[in-house]
């Protein structure tokens, strides 16, 4: 096979003889520094795309894509549920209504957030009947009856703190009472527990409490309902949904998506993604200028062995690509090794979830790492190669203006 001249000579001086030895360990050092590096920013982006991909499926699955308020109220939500239904992408609407409550049980008490829902379509819109443990979201709508209200589901962290399981009651106290000779007074029900979930972000499984529309109206005192929640077929297109409502349904109707609603989050993840991946980043820039002294170093050594290429008929550019193609052959070495071990111990570190995490900081047990092949894995593989092919620019032309008869005056 005929190898070109320029890459024959590259490989024969990466390749040093016993007495060049010196010149193979800086060759060897340059790429295991360009590995280390490649593979770090790999690990890096794997874990912040993980994380954000993490959190937004537990938030996706925990909430509705789209929350629908109406400025006069919703009085009769079936009719608008079945009305915001029939609107392009739209493949789920449940009302909801959300309030604050004290709940105590035995000797432990909490304050939780309480969620009213149709049971026959709440699971239209999220996760929750995917997510219990115990019990089913059919029986929000059987429960009630001997001093009890009616039934509430409980998420896993909070009916732990309440010691409280299936079967057992648990007293309800709402700000929403009536008014008495001695000021307002608040409304007092018994609720039995009739599920437990785990919808996989800790602010839902220790925060919230799942009743019926008609419990929640009586014990939050409203006539209606606060919202309508919405799924849609692709979660990209629900700032589009959101936006058509006001336009298709009139001025009366208020939209907010889950891109507008956790915009703050995402951004902050963002933001920590680019600054952790530009950070680790700078330990390729170091391999880089591990290159650029190898190759220093190497022009140096070799001199004699330029000059005489020179005088053989060797052209400047020739010269120039022998330096050029040896760095790059290091860094797409490096690049390959560094990019395939990331990829490995990415993997290694999410299957088998080795790296735990406090549940109430970051929402999950676990550190997931995910990498993307596009735009991440191959942005990290294209730029590891640019920075390492234009180390090699100032050795390659300082080899490339060797003036041969200087070079060997003195041999």
């Amino acid at each position: 096979m005929n190898i070109p001249f320029e890459l024959h000579v590259a490989f024969r001086y990466l390749l040093a003889k016993r007495k060049q030895a010196l010149l193979s360990v800086i060759t060897l050092i340059s790429t295991l520094g360009v590995i280390v590096g490649v593979m770090a920013v790999v690990i890096a982006l794997a874990l912040m795309t993980g994380l954000q991909q993490e959190l937004r499926d537990r938030i996706l699955g925990s909430q509705a894509h789209v929350y629908v308020f109406k400025a006069d109220g919703i009085g009769d939500y079936r009719a608008e549920a079945d009305k915001l239904r029939r609107m392009p992408h739209v493949t789920g609407a449940a009302p909801a209504i959300i309030g604050k409550a004290l709940m105590t049980a035995a000797r432990e008490e909490e304050f939780v957030s309480l969620k009213g829902i149709d049971p026959a379509l709440e699971p239209g819109v999220t996760d929750l009947a995917r997510a219990m443990l115990k019990g089913s979201v059919a029986d929000l709508a059987a429960a009630g009856g001997e001093g009890v209200l009616g039934g509430v589901l409980l998420g896993k962290d909070l009916a732990a703190k309440l010691t409280v399981g299936v079967g057992d009651s648990v007293a309800v106290l709402t700000p929403q009472g009536s008014l008495s000779p001695m000021g307002p007074l608040p409304r007092r029900a018994r609720l039995r527990v009739v599920g437990i979930f785990s919808l996989g972000l800790y602010e839902f499984d220790v925060q919230y409490g799942f009743v019926t529309v008609d419990v929640a109206r009586r014990l939050l005192g409203k006539d209606g309902i606060d919202l309508i929640q919405l799924r849609v077929d692709d979660i990209w297109v629900a700032p589009q949904v959101s936006s058509s409502i006001t336009a298709t349904l009139g001025s009366s109707y208020v939209a907010q998506d889950w891109v507008d609603m956790n915009k703050s989050l995402f951004s902050a993840l963002w933001l920590e993604k680019v600054a952790v991946s530009l950070a680790i980043g700078l330990i390729v820039m170091v391999a880089a200028l591990n290159i650029v002294a190898s190759l220093i170093l190497l022009v140096m050594e070799k001199n004699r062995d330029i000059a005489i290429l020179k005088t053989m008929g060797a052209s400047t550019k020739s010269v120039t690509l022998i330096f050029m193609l040896q760095g790059v052959s290091i860094g797409v070495v490096g690049t390959a090794i560094g990019a395939a071990a990331g990829y490995g111990i990415a993997f290694v570190l999410d299957h088998y979830k080795l790296i735990h995490a406090s549940m109430d900081v970051y929402q999950i047990s676990y550190m997931p790492f995910h990498v993307v092949l596009w735009p991440d894995f191959v942005l990290v593989i294209l730029t590891a190669v640019l920075i390492c092919f234009g180390a090699t620019i100032l050795p390659s032309r300082q080899a490339a203006r060797l003036d041969p008869a200087q070079a060997l005056r003195y041999e």
